[in-house]
């Protein structure tokens, strides 16, 4: 049996690992399955997943593309938002839509004409625009040039389909002009009379293509493919053929996508096209591109052909000269692998000398260069801290300008005192004494820059504001101001107090609340310290609000999302004016009103310069 082991032995010596053979024949032999077979997996594999990553780049460039146009077009569409909300809000569309009567409508058509053209003259993308009311009459701005019956939109596909709530839709029609049909983008608008909250007509904007088609143009995915969108009723929005502008798509696998979801489809098609789709759940379309699927493959083809070359000439390559080089190729590799372990011990300064441009050579010059690029990027790092540091220095004095400069009142303060002289020209003593308030109050923003004020002009400010609310709530506000001698000249927050009341009618009235009292007081907390208590009768603060609002202002940087935003800024920078220490309190309870309470250093307010009254 032992000798029986030891032929085996041998045999596999002899034959397997040619014992007895030169080194060239062994070399050659070995070469053999050392270059052939791994060179031709090596391709093999190469191809097969060559093939799976371009599909997957594909997709990934198609969906990357088309997110880029998604987010153009939702940004483009809601300028067109604001558009529409200017229009209903402008004075004259507003007195047209409570009117109830033809006769009574008949004045305000052309002012509401011009305000409709004036919208339009804003934004060179606008083909018209179009207010059709339940009672028959129709203003547009193309007038006569619009071949088109305006109660033909009645018969629309979408015109049943707009929301109820108020909220816009958009979706695709044909204007008729007098030589041409021009396709556009409808944004449709249900309007409402501001009185009785009925609906009494619709609000159209056409939208032309000059903008959707600029970005579509720039959509590049390949020579063959094309993009696309669908609404959420499956018709086309866009696509580079017009005439199907508006129609159903003729496709079912595209017709009966998920709504929601984000796939890639082959097409059953002539051109059998790969589809890459995501869907806008802001616009409620979905934006598609579509590219033929033998030009997908024949990237794959010529991948296969340049694997299949460059193995043959590998192996040409590696028989003819590969033993010339066996040397030539360990030496460098050893000098490679001794500055590596240089490298792992953190001596960055060497480099290794480079004797040939080949691959060793090639790869050797890579690492100097991703050494010095190493060593270069943590001097840049280092560098990054100190600078990090240094900035960090002067983030509490840059968010203090930030939150003091949220308005600039000059345009505000010119308006009021324009209206207050059209209020005085027309003998309506009230709008005029309320603008002239109103003017104080910036006025008092635009000349005060310090961060801090006596609490004698802030007491001013505070009961101009609530003058001014007096005139909107009449008997049902009343308010008194309880504050001793002693403590007005002590230093406040500037616009402190009344971000705070204005939170009294905020959170103080309710449906069922008839008539509000405010009362502001002052009184000693310490001897180094006063609280300013704003206490109001009103329905109070739910729980849950409550707690939420104590939550965000214990908060160092609390976000803004538009509630509670003034309570929060005076907050923050009492914590940056007077420390951590000082603050607001809020105690409030459901149906038995709310008191917020302010507590400050006493320090005494000097002046520099007196602001203009």
């Amino acid at each position: 049996m032992r000798n029986w082991w030891r032929n085996i032995a041998e045999f596999f010596e002899r034959t397997i690992l040619l014992k007895n053979q030169s080194l060239m024949i062994k070399f050659c032999v070995f070469a053999s399955f050392l270059v052939i077979f791994p060179v031709l997996s090596v391709g093999i594999i190469s191809y097969k997943r060559s093939s799976v990553e371009l599909e997957h780049e594909l997709r990934q460039s198609s969906s990357q593309i088309i997110d880029q146009v998604e987010s153009h077009i939702e940004y483009y569409v809601q300028d067109f938002e604001i558009t529409s909300l200017k229009i209903i809000n402008s004075p004259e569309l507003s007195t047209l839509l409570k009117m109830r009567t033809t006769e009574s409508k008949t004045h305000l058509i052309e002012p509401t004409r011009n305000t409709l053209k004036a919208a339009e003259y804003s934004r060179a993308d606008i083909s018209n625009i179009t207010i059709l009311l339940d009672d028959g009459q129709v203003i547009d701005t193309l007038g006569k040039r619009n071949y088109y019956p305006a109660p033909n939109i009645r018969e629309e596909y979408w015109y049943s389909s707009v929301p109820l709530n108020g909220m816009s839709m958009i979706v695709t029609r044909k204007l008729k002009l007098a030589n041409k049909e021009q396709p556009v983008i409808s944004l449709v608008r249900r309007l409402y009379n501001p009185q009785t909250l009925m609906p009494v007509g619709m609000l159209v904007i056409d939208i032309n293509f000059r903008r959707i088609e600029e970005i579509s143009n720039k959509v590049t995915i390949s020579k063959n493919g094309f993009f696309f969108i669908l609404d959420a009723n499956g018709h086309y929005v866009y696509h580079p053929d017009y005439s199907k502008l508006g129609k159903k798509v003729e496709y079912k696998q595209l017709a009966n996508l998920k709504k929601e979801e984000n796939s890639t489809e082959i097409l059953k098609n002539e051109r059998k096209d790969f589809v890459t789709n995501t869907f806008s759940p802001n616009l409620g379309w979905r934006f598609l591109t579509a590219v033929p699927y033998r030009d997908l493959t024949g990237g794959i083809v010529q991948i296969e052909k340049s694997i299949s070359l460059t193995i043959l000439i590998s192996l040409i390559i590696a028989y003819i000269i590969g033993f010339g080089f066996a040397t030539s190729i360990i030496r460098p590799i050893r000098r490679l692998q001794h500055f590596m372990k240089e490298v792992e011990i953190g001596n960055l300064d060497g480099r290794v000398q480079v004797d040939a441009n080949d691959e060793i050579g090639q790869l050797t010059a890579g690492f100097n260069n991703t050494v010095e690029k190493l060593s270069n990027l943590l001097e840049e790092v280092y560098i990054s801290k100190l600078r990090e540091t240094e900035m960090s220095l002067k983030q509490k004095e840059v968010e203090l300008k930030m939150l003091q400069s949220q308005m600039n009142p000059h345009f505000l303060y010119n308006s009021l005192e324009t209206i207050r002289g059209m209020a005085l020209e027309e003998n309506q003593e009230n709008i005029a004494t309320m603008s002239y308030s109103l003017g104080k109050l910036l006025r008092y923003n635009l000349n005060n820059h310090s961060a801090t004020v006596s609490l004698r002009e802030e007491l001013n400010f505070c009961e101009m504001y609530l003058q001014i609310q007096k005139f909107r709530f009449e008997d049902r506000l009343e308010y008194s101001l309880d504050v001793p001698q002693w403590a007005l000249d002590l230093e406040v927050v500037k616009f402190s107090l009344q971000p705070l009341v204005e939170n009294c009618f905020v959170h103080g009235y309710g449906l069922n609340t008839r008539k509000i009292e405010i009362v502001l007081s002052v009184f000693c907390d310490s001897k180094s310290s006063f609280g300013i208590s704003i206490i109001d009768s009103g329905k109070g603060i739910e729980e849950h609000k409550l707690k939420e609002i104590k939550k965000r202002m214990d908060l160092k940087n609390p976000s803004s999302d538009g509630e509670n935003i003034g309570i929060l800024n005076v907050q923050q920078r009492i914590h940056y004016l007077f420390g951590p220490e000082y603050g607001i309190t809020i105690q409030s309870k459901q149906d038995s009103g709310t008191v917020v309470c302010i507590h400050l250093p006493i320090l005494a307010h000097h002046t520099e310069g007196k602001a203009e009254g």
